[in-house]
Formats: C-alpha cells, sequence, structure tokens
C-alpha cells in the first residue's frame, strides 16, 4: 500500500459567465492539459485511472463516463464519474493511490452552466418526489428558510453575512479568473433586490462556465516529479438527511463530522492552530458562516463577529475565500470543490499571484453539494 498523496499537476480553465464558443469538452480538454503539463507526465502512457464529478441531471445525458474519456486521455483506461462534489473526486483519487493499485490518477470537475436553461426545475428534482416536490420548494426559499434558522440560532446577523460578500468580491478583484469580482460597500449589498427573506439577491452566487483537472500521485512518484509535491494530509466526508423535515436547519451538523475525519487523518487536534488558510464554500454568504463554525476554524456564534473585525480577510488571522470564492469565481456547481482546492494548491506552491498569502504551509478546502443536500466535503493539504 502507498502510505502518502500528493498533487503534482494542476490546470484549469475559465472561469466565465458564459463560453458559447466552447463545449464542456472542450473546457475538460484545456483543463486537462494544462494539468498534464504541469505534472510532466503523458495521460496515454502515466496515468492509471480517471475520476471525473458530474450529474447527469446537469449534463443531459446519461451514464456520463461514456463521454469523458476522449478529452481527458483516458481511452482504454478506468474510467468513472461520482455524482457529487468535487471533493468527493479528491478523496476517492486519495483512496485508489491509497491501495497500491495505482501510481498515478487523475481528477476532474467542470461546469457548463450557462448550457442549463432550466437550473431551478433541475434542482427540483433532488427533492423529495412524494412530500417535498409537488409543494414547489424552489433552491432560494429553502436557502432563505435555512439562512434565518442559522441567524435565529447562532446569533450571527444579517449585515455580517452581507461583510461575506463585501470581503469575497473584493478578494476577487485580484483573481483573473474570477467573473465577478466587485468592489461593494455593505449598504450595496444590504440594499440589493431581496430573493427569499432575508436571503438577498447580491448574496448567492451567480454560476459560471469552467473546468479543473488534478493529477494525483504516489509519495514515490511525486517525490520524484514534483517540486514541491502537495500532500493530502486528509479529506472525508459526510452525508446528512436528506428530507427537509428531519434535518438541523441551524447548524452543518454534516460538515463538523465531515472535518473531524480530515483533522483525524491529517493528525490535527487544534483547526485554529494548525490550519493557516482556507478556502470554504459561498454559495449562499451565509454558508461561509456557518461552514467556518461547523469546520472548528470559529466557536459557534462567533464567525459573523470576526468577518466583521477582519479575522478572515487576506491580511487577518485566518483568510478566508482569497481567491474571491464563489460569490467573486461563480458557482462552478460539481466543480466548486476543485476551485476550493485548486486556490488552495497554488498558494501552497507560492503560484498564487497578486493575493499571495506569505509563509502559508497548510490550507484548508471545504465543500457543499448544494440544496437540499446536507452533503460536505473537507480536506487539508500541505507542502
Amino acid at each position: 500500500m502507498n502510505k502518502r498523496v500528493a498533487i503534482i499537476g494542476v490546470g484549469w480553465e475559465g472561469f466565465r459567465v458564459a463560453s458559447p464558443e466552447l463545449s464542456y469538452k472542450e473546457l475538460m480538454y484545456a483543463a486537462a492539459s494544462r494539468a498534464y503539463m504541469d505534472a510532466g507526465i503523458d495521460p496515454r502512457r502515466d496515468i492509471q485511472s480517471f475520476v471525473t464529478v458530474a450529474e447527469d441531471f446537469h449534463e443531459g445525458t446519461s451514464i456520463f463516463d461514456e463521454y469523458v474519456p476522449d478529452q481527458l486521455g483516458g481511452a482504454l483506461k478506468p474510467v468513472h464519474t461520482i455524482c457529487g462534489d468535487g471533493l468527493h473526486a479528491l478523496a476517492v483519487g486519495t483512496m485508489l493511490i491509497l491501495t497500491g493499485q495505482f501510481e498515478i490518477v487523475a481528477i476532474e470537475g467542470h461546469s457548463k452552466a450557462s448550457n442549463v436553461l432550466t437550473m431551478d426545475e433541475i434542482t427540483l428534482y433532488a427533492q423529495d418526489p412524494v412530500i417535498n416536490r409537488p409543494m414547489r420548494f424552489n433552491t432560494h426559499f429553502i436557502a432563505g428558510m435555512e439562512m434565518n434558522r442559522f441567524l435565529y440560532e447562532s446569533g450571527n446577523t444579517h449585515e455580517q453575512c452581507a461583510s461575506v460578500v463585501v470581503k469575497n468580491r473584493r478578494n476577487a478583484l485580484r483573481n483573473p479568473s474570477a467573473p465577478y469580482a466587485a468592489n461593494l460597500s455593505l449598504k450595496e449589498v444590504m440594499d440589493g433586490p431581496p430573493l427569499s427573506w432575508p436571503l438577498g439577491s447580491r448574496e448567492v452566487s451567480a454560476h459560471a462556465d469552467g473546468a479543473v483537472v488534478m493529477v494525483l500521485a504516489s509519495e514515490t512518484i511525486a517525490q520524484a516529479m514534483s517540486d514541491p509535491p502537495i500532500w493530502i494530509l486528509g479529506v472525508g466526508w459526510c452525508n446528512g438527511s436528506p428530507s427537509l423535515e428531519s434535518r438541523d436547519w441551524a447548524s452543518a451538523a454534516y460538515m463538523q463530522k465531515a472535518a473531524q475525519i480530515a483533522y483525524r487523518q491529517a493528525g490535527i487536534q487544534q483547526p485554529k492552530n494548525a490550519v493557516d488558510f482556507a478556502e470554504i464554500d459561498d454559495r449562499f454568504a451565509y454558508k461561509e458562516l456557518q461552514s467556518l463554525e461547523a469546520v472548528g476554524l470559529c466557536p459557534t456564534g462567533t464567525a459573523g463577529k470576526l468577518t466583521s473585525e477582519g479575522y478572515t480577510e487576506p491580511t487577518g488571522e485566518m483568510p478566508v475565500n482569497v481567491s474571491g470564492g464563489s460569490l467573486g469565481c461563480g458557482d462552478l456547481i460539481e466543480a466548486n470543490g476543485l476551485a476550493r482546492a485548486l486556490e488552495i494548491v497554488l498558494q501552497l506552491r507560492g503560484e498564487a499571484g497578486q493575493r499571495q498569502l506569505n509563509n502559508v504551509k497548510t490550507g484548508l478546502a471545504q465543500s457543499w453539494r448544494g440544496l437540499p443536500t446536507t452533503s460536505g466535503a473537507v480536506a487539508i493539504f500541505s507542502n
């Protein structure tokens, strides 16, 4: 068995509001080509297995595995699709290598959201078909209810959620891959169009097109081919209740358990002392606050206050979403987790350009499958 797994190559295409001149296959091909060049490998010769994350409903085709091999260089190789988030692919790729059966694995996530004309209707199929779906609870309605309960029980405020938007979209101004960068004031966010009380439209990430590919390798291969390799110290995931009637609306217990798994693997007992920076899911602004508390980077009920005080700014004690997050880079659907992990890798390599943090050694990426799910994942990386 292999003992350690590292990321030796990354590549991405996008992220853009729309890419009418490119198919999803061309997005994937561009990202894969850059990742393989970065790793210094030939996929046809060196990669032994390929993992992609995709939802057939979003793709418009079933058995999506069949549409993956050509553009990834995986013809006649093991290829499989996970109906989950990008960090689930990272977990699977890591486990494949840890078995000792594989030395190099490629993982991929993408979004061609601009092709999806009826996103709300498609997302509706994720709800219980007997009890919830007939009520036609759209995603924003559910998010508004969860946000309201989270704020009520945690003591965080709406204004503090808005400060997440201000911070992340301002951070995105330093990221050339972020199409939704903006310099907004707190008042502009709070006065934005309402969506589903208390959720406002500017507190929701807009969709974007893009693709991310990563090359994972065993310790022996990584040490020989990458300088420096980015080690995957731990990765965990957890699914909570699928029904709206039997879940905890105030806290993300599933995220807490996913983080505990990752911390245990990484040997981390005090996350705030061990983690230098984080990329946190912020498709809804309140989710950043909720998730920061769930993964133990902020005490319960303090994430909003700490964010308003600058704790999560790039110059703060715990920088969060220096990339701009989904609010700045766009909601990449299944690829969100890999987009969060991509920023961690770039920062740990010292390749983040104008947004580069100083002296960072350990980073945390957290992802969420999106409403109406209670499915989350956490990964810890180190250089």
